[in-house]
């Protein structure tokens, strides 16, 4: 797929005759508020059997039509290259989609040995209703190479809410994760409403993971997570009510999410991490964790320093690191989840943790920010289609942040008041996957369902296999 940025002047009818696609191919893939008004600076997802690539220092054009298995003489050509021999760092490059003639007495499953991809990629891209039935002289597009990642999401809808959101995106999850059970002083926990979610992520052959913390809304837990760390016992009868529901619903994993964890608290976490990974394996059962964003050890604060990246990345199966909130809903506007941040966490992490044992946290909403900002002035929290929609309403320009890679827009509402939003869109979305592939991460972890962000999904499937247990 291509992501082209909207010019003024540009219409969805020049666009689509640009990259030979369609009007309502484009419209329908960006489930676009009103096909016929365009927002300058708005970037656009075009459904075409092809892919971009950004030049980096010391690349040839010969290494990246090798990358990608293209000719180079068709990489001239797509790209109208006066001088091959000159690329501009920086620069964005079409990948032209990769074609096969079929033979007489070829299969799919051969073609796929081939080109290093997969009878089942072939099949979606093509359309194709009869696997087993290929005409000689069949034209077919190649699947570009792509990764297999675990993919996650929390669900914080429950009930039958959150069972239609795992529905609706199920076919590209490996888990799903109801969110969330909280502990209690006993060793107890909460009940949640999360049958119906976990029925529709079997039905989807997705994995139902368990997520417990220590926090609310109204109480950060430091002391509940201090009470419960003090205490083998707790410890053990709060593992036994994990344990017995895990069964009893279903679950196969446990995401563990204790936050706001006293300093002093550190080495007895890690010790009830090293006691739930005791007891959950021999039963079939595995552990993730959920981690603060550091860049160091030695990072202060108390959403930090109990959370030992060297110590989770040993004893647990896999960490999802909360790689987002930069743009906080109480503090000044920023980008939320800006790549230059989320890079800086991911290298510290591979600096004490096997890559494959990463996953990096995604969120997938959008935020509004009343200017000046006032110091714990609430942000109002929405989707990415709200965020267009608002654009479009105020004849706003969106402007795009390199640094942060995340798109943003001012305007005026009708009381006269200044307003900033920072939101996603797909050039962020590409840019946080080419990281995953660059730094070769287990995968990505979405935070959350209920935000409709229908470009993420199609460039998610577009770069990755998505893998299913």
């Amino acid at each position: 797929m291509i992501i082209h940025v909207v010019r003024s002047g540009e219409t969805l009818s020049t666009i689509a005759r640009r990259y030979g696609s369609n009007v309502s191919q484009i419209a329908a893939a960006n489930e676009l508020p009103d096909p016929n008004r365009l927002i300058v600076g708005q970037a656009l997802v075009i459904p075409i059997a092809a892919r971009q690539h950004i030049v980096r220092s010391g690349e040839t054009l010969w290494q990246i039509a090798q990358r990608y298995g293209v000719s180079l003489d068709a990489l001239i050509r797509v790209n109208q290259l006066a001088n091959p021999n000159m690329l501009q760092i920086g620069s964005v490059l079409v990948i032209p989609a990769r074609l096969h003639t079929v033979q007489s007495g070829e299969t799919l499953w051969q073609i796929s040995q081939r080109y290093g991809t997969t009878v089942q990629e072939i099949v979606k891209l093509n359309r194709i209703q009869n696997p087993n039935v290929i005409q000689a002289g069949t034209s077919l597009v190649i699947p570009f190479p792509k990764p297999v990642i675990d993919v996650n999401a929390y669900v914080i809808n429950l009930g039958e809410t959150g069972a239609r959101e795992v529905r609706e995106v199920g076919r590209l999850l490996t888990y799903a994760t109801p969110f969330v059970y909280t502990m209690r002083e006993d060793g107890t926990l909460t009940s949640i409403q999360d049958e119906p979610i976990i029925r529709a992520a079997q039905e989807q052959h997705v994995v139902p993971m368990m997520s417990i913390t220590n926090f609310t809304f109204q109480d950060p837990g430091t002391e509940l997570a201090h009470t419960i760390l003090a205490s083998p016992e707790l410890q053990n009868r709060l593992l036994t009510n994990i344990v017995n529901i895990m069964n009893e619903k279903g679950y196969h994993l446990l995401n563990i999410d204790f936050e706001n964890v006293r300093q002093t608290d550190r080495e007895l976490y890690n010790q009830f991490l090293q006691r739930a990974v005791d007891r959950l394996h021999p039963l079939g059962f595995f552990v993730s964790t959920a981690l603060a964003p550091k860049t160091s050890s030695q990072q202060q604060g108390l959403l930090y320093e109990a959370h030992d990246y060297e110590a989770h990345g040993r004893i647990a199966d896999f960490v999802i690191l909360m790689t987002y909130e930069w743009g906080y809903r109480l503090g000044p506007p920023q980008a939320i989840s800006p790549i230059n941040q989320i890079r800086r966490v991911i290298e510290y992490a591979l600096s004490v943790m096997p890559r494959e044992k990463i996953v990096m946290g995604f969120q997938i909403y959008a935020r509004d920010w009343l200017l000046p900002h006032v110091q714990g002035q609430e942000a109002e929290t929405f989707d990415m289609q709200e965020a267009l929609r608002r654009a479009l309403r105020y004849g706003a320009t969106i402007q795009y942040d390199e640094r942060a890679q995340s798109p943003f827009f001012r305007y005026t509402d009708e009381q006269g008041r200044q307003h900033e939003v920072w939101f996603e869109d797909a050039r962020s979305a590409q840019a946080k996957f080419n990281l995953v592939k660059e730094l070769g991460l287990r995968g990505i972890s979405y935070w959350v369902l209920g935000y409709p962000f229908p470009q993420n999904w199609l460039l998610l499937e577009d770069n990755f296999i998505i893998r299913k247990m």
